[in-house]
């Protein structure tokens, strides 16, 4: 039963950045045998009807699952599970990943992953993602496939199951797993999407994961081992090599079924012995390999040089790795960790955020692919002085290794990871079947457990006794303490002269007197600044369609109300005001891009964001900063306990902001060290550039260029920041598990106390935005990553605003249409893009600056064909009705994202958005499904006659800078 670290506050970097490359450090994983915490009671003794997922554990089971096993060795659990409602989540687990392998056969479990979905003996090649169009799955985020270093899954989830259709989508998962069709022809098809995967990949974040391994886990299987293969393995894969691999790893015993959904379990337990009981093994079911321990003689350093890199310093803590038995004592033993995790990272961010020598730094413990009980340390330094910032992170961990933590220290996490357990409690009648379903693959390949929302709690609740300061110095220690040197990799922008010595040395530098003192004073809500005189309701009103109430207060505030326990235990608010991007100038550059990381952090009133935190402990309070196309948006996410302090939270920060420069201090560090990333590959280019140029360069979306980030001061964030806060009308939207008079109340005194506000202005222009003019010769951009990398885009402008709702509609299933079409030409049968994808964007605050867009990352070579075959494709679309089959398989995944999405409060929440300005927008809310209903193939050929003219479209190419230079391409510099 592993127990997630709740962390306090995002680290944007590390997970932007040292994400995908840790990611491939630390996979799938079991855990390591840990010391019992003093007075631990030992586990009870079980029958014979144990379910097999709690042999050798005492943790509440969770009654709902029917578990069992077939006699061919194929274990299954199932439960009945309404959320959303019609709902079938299946997944078939097979335990065999990327360190199964032989040396010669890296890739094959992922490369048989992807055979496995072209087709089988039974299932003719395509068929079965036709058939799950049908059924109105969605391709890549309904059906899909992963493979990690110990397990391949595959997952489906049925929207508005019956029968039949999970019946013939069992018989084809079944058929997938027994006999995929393994022949030539489908392993050359397939092999150049595989390639065009690994092409695709983030160079530099591939680059860094290899390295993190081969250091950390040097003279393991692991360091050697990356889930896609090589280029040699994945050339030299024939039909007979990787037919050997699923005969030796696809067997029944190492196969696990799970489905929760909105049907009988015993139907669904009949459908799963129909379809997998007849499966046999072939051979010998084969022992695990010997995957190896640490190391204790490996290098203890390693440095590399990645220029479209910021510097990142990774220190890995081994131990040694062995199975567990998943009792209750051992997870009181992961809860103790848990909470000294959160001491030092709340305290790494402490420093960080006053300023210091690192920009974020987090420690982490994960168990490593059955390789290793690693604790990991990422830091990322200020500027290129990496070792003072080693030291400063160092002596923070230093500290908490030596001196055990105050309680109230302890307290203070220990009421966040309560209030995470009961929030989770709260909201367990409402947990997706999907989740449910992926929980327990997870359990089965961590060889733990699930147990219940109470059952987590009441654990963690009696574990209390052992939240104290000597146990949480015992608990770091160990973090801590490796059964070999510690492991580090240095990553640089630029080359180090003697990087891996120096950073040797780094490890044991003594840092014992660089420890900071990180505590925050203690703040209540009284210290927020005072509000006013509460407002009066002044006028309230139903919607006839849903129970969506409208409020109007004495001081222009108008609330959007929809009180439901739809997600028990959850509210969601959003506090709208101003213009948003109309608000913003579209001839110059602003400073919009820093809102989202400093507006927060930045403060209210006196407090900053120490004190906010230690404001909100132990409480459902957040608050975060967007700006969408019409409005600038608070929002947080609450219970109701806490939605009156909530709501003061967000009017405090709109009546008195606060104004401290380290946020935007650091704000501008992160954004320069990250600058080079964005150079690093064609998506990253893709990602700075093209939201603007495809709105005819307007600045309002730009990514701004070094020069600007370095310009950015206190002085100039709080200029431009000051008067947006000030302007109206505001718009307080409050959904979910509430009472209603409860929540007007909240909101008179919070946001009704504020000082009536005026409308904000809309300068002519800025309600438009820019439009792409159409061009012959691609607009080029280069980047610095991989040379075989190369990206194109295709769009054609349509239109934008609720007026006409109904042809954003249409367009969405014309570009549905389209993907389809691409994705079997593009990757299918060509081979030449992993994902190809192409999606419809119609803005409906604004009257324009709608597109659909046609993107691929390809070879340098393969943009030729990618517009070729797009331009086809829309020609085609505009000139050929569309089939009945062909829609029905667009229109069904789409009706049925709709339906499920409606039933969570963040679907109305945003379909009412800024409706007391704009009522037209309920109207488009109501007609959301009539328009669906009536789209036919005339409407879709009118949409491509409309709109894909060859005249009309605008077009970018992203080409490495080698093969830019090739070509003579006369190139528009990147900022």
């Amino acid at each position: 039963m592993k127990f997630l670290y709740w962390r306090f506050a995002p680290l944007a970097l590390i997970s932007l950045i040292a994400a995908p490359a840790l990611a491939t450090v630390v996979l799938s994983t079991t855990p390591v045998a840990k010391e019992a915490p003093a007075s631990a009671a030992p586990a009870k003794q079980q029958s014979a009807e144990t379910p097999w997922l709690y042999l050798n554990s005492d943790v509440p089971q969770q009654k709902e699952w029917l578990f069992g096993t077939l006699p061919n060795g194929v274990r299954y659990a199932i439960r009945k599970n309404g959320v959303p409602p019609g709902q079938v989540s299946v997944r078939v687990r097979i335990d065999a990943g990327s360190l199964m392998e032989d040396d010669g056969e890296q890739g094959f479990a992922h490369f048989l992953e992807h055979l496995s979905f072209r087709g089988s003996k039974e299932v003719p090649e395509g068929e079965s993602k036709r058939a799950w169009q049908r059924l109105g799955v969605t391709f890549g985020s309904d059906s899909n496939a992963s493979t990690t270093a110990t397990e391949t899954v595959y997952k489906l989830d049925l929207p508005n199951a019956k029968e039949a259709g999970l019946d013939e989508s069992l018989n084809i998962l079944a058929s997938m797993m027994e006999s995929p069709n393994i022949i030539d022809s489908t392993v050359s098809a397939e092999r150049a999407v595989v390639m065009a995967e690994q092409r695709e990949a983030f160079g530099a974040a591939v680059k860094i994961g290899d390295a993190s391994r081969e250091t950390f886990f040097s003279g393991q299987k692991l360091a050697k081992r990356s889930t896609i293969g090589t280029v040699e393995t994945l050339t030299g894969a024939t039909a007979a090599g990787l037919q050997a691999f699923h005969d030796r790893w696809y067997r029944p015993e190492r196969a696990v079924v799970v489905i929760s959904g909105d049907m009988d379990p015993a139907l669904m337990e009949g459908m799963v012995k129909k379809h997998f009981a007849s499966w046999k093994g072939t051979g010998p079911n084969p022992a695990d390999p010997d995957f190896g321990q640490p190391d204790p003689n490996a290098p203890v350093s390693a440095a590399i040089v990645e220029p479209s890199f910021p510097g990142i310093v990774q220190i890995g803590i081994l131990r040694p790795w062995a199975p567990v038995a998943d009792t209750i004592v051992y997870n009181e033993g992961l809860m103790i960790e848990a909470i000294a995790l959160r001491i030092i990272n709340r305290r790494l961010e402490t420093r960080a955020r006053v300023g210091g020598s690192y920009l974020q730094a987090a420690v982490e413990q994960e168990d490593s692919s059955r390789s290793a009980d690693t604790t990991t340390v990422s830091i990322f330094p200020i500027g290129d002085d990496w070792q003072a910032a080693v030291r400063d992170v160092r002596a923070v961990i230093d500290d908490a290794t030596t001196n055990a933590p105050a309680q109230a220290d302890i307290d203070r996490e220990v009421n966040e990871f309560d209030l995470a357990l009961l929030n989770t409690l709260e909201n367990e009648a409402a947990e997706p079947g999907s989740k449910q379903a992926d929980d327990l693959v997870r359990a089965v390949d961590i060889c733990e457990t699930v147990t219940t929302s109470q059952g987590a709690l009441d654990i963690f609740r009696g574990a209390k006794r052992l939240f104290t300061p000597e146990q949480m110095l015992t608990a770091t220690k160990r973090l801590m303490q490796g059964s070999v040197p510690p492991r580090i990799l240095l990553t640089t922008p630029k080359p180090v002269e003697n990087a891996a010595a120096l950073a040797a040395t780094a490890l044991t530098e003594n840092v014992s007197s660089l420890a900071a003192n990180t505590k925050a004073r203690d703040v209540t809500f009284a210290d927020l600044p005072r509000l006013g005189t509460p407002a009066k309701v002044v006028k309230r009103s139903m919607l006839d369609s849903i129970a969506i109430e409208t409020v109007e207060l004495s001081n222009g505030v108008k609330l959007i109300l929809f009180p439901n326990a739809g997600e028990p235990g959850k509210i969601y608010v959003s506090a709208r005001f101003g213009n948003g991007y109309q608000a913003l100038p579209r001839d110059k550059p602003s400073l919009a891009w820093t809102g989202g990381m400093a507006m927060v952090p930045s403060g209210i009133g006196k407090l900053g964001i120490e004190e906010l935190d230690a404001l909100s402990n132990g409480r459902k309070i957040n608050l975060g900063f967007d700006i969408t196309e019409d409005a600038f948006v608070l929002g947080g996410e609450t219970r109701a306990v806490d939605l009156a302090d909530q709501l003061k939270l967000m009017a405090a920060k709109l009546k008195k902001p606060g104004w401290d420069p380290a946020p935007v201090i650091r704000a501008r560090a992160q954004m320069l060290a990250g600058y080079e990333i964005m150079n690093g590959a064609p998506g990253s280019v893709l990602q700075r550039d093209l939201d603007a140029l495809v709105r005819g360069g307007d600045p309002r979306w730009a990514t701004p260029s070094r020069d600007e980030i370095a310009a950015l001061t206190p002085k100039a964030f709080r200029k431009f920041w000051k008067p947006i806060l000030k302007t109206g009308p505001i718009e307080v939207q409050i959904f979910g598990d509430f009472k209603a008079e409860d929540a007007i109340e909240a909101a008179r005194q919070s946001f009704g106390a504020l000082r009536l506000r005026k409308p904000a202005k809309i300068i002519g222009e800025n309600a438009l935005t820019g439009i792409p003019v159409h061009n012959d010769a691609p607009v080029m951009r280069t980047h610095k990553g991989p040379p075989d990398q190369a990206a194109a885009v295709l769009a054609w402008p349509t239109g934008g605003g609720v007026e006409n709702i109904a042809e954003a509609r249409r367009l969405e299933v014309l570009a549905a249409i389209f993907n389809d079409r691409l994705f079997d030409k593009l990757r299918s049968e060509a081979g030449a893009s992993y994902s190809p994808s192409v999606s419809s964007q119609w803005p409906t605050g604004m009257a324009n600056g709608g597109y659909l867009m046609v993107l691929g990352q390809l070879k340098p070579g393969g943009t030729d064909q990618f517009f070729k075959l797009s331009r086809e494709i829309a020609a085609d679309l505009a000139t050929t009705l569309v089939e009945p089959d062909e829609l029905a398989r667009a229109l069904g995944p789409i009706k049925q994202y709709y339906m499920r999405a409606s039933t969570g409060n963040q679907f109305w929440l945003r379909e009412t958005a800024g409706s007391t300005r704009n009522p037209q927008k309920i109207d488009a809310m109501e007609s959301l499904a009539s328009d669906l209903l009536r789209i036919t193939p005339q409407d879709v050929q009118a949409m491509a006659q409309r709109y894909l003219g060859a005249d009309k479209s605008w077009s970018m190419v992203v080409l490495p800078e080698t093969k830019a230079a090739d070509v003579g391409a006369v190139l528009t510099p990147a900022r």
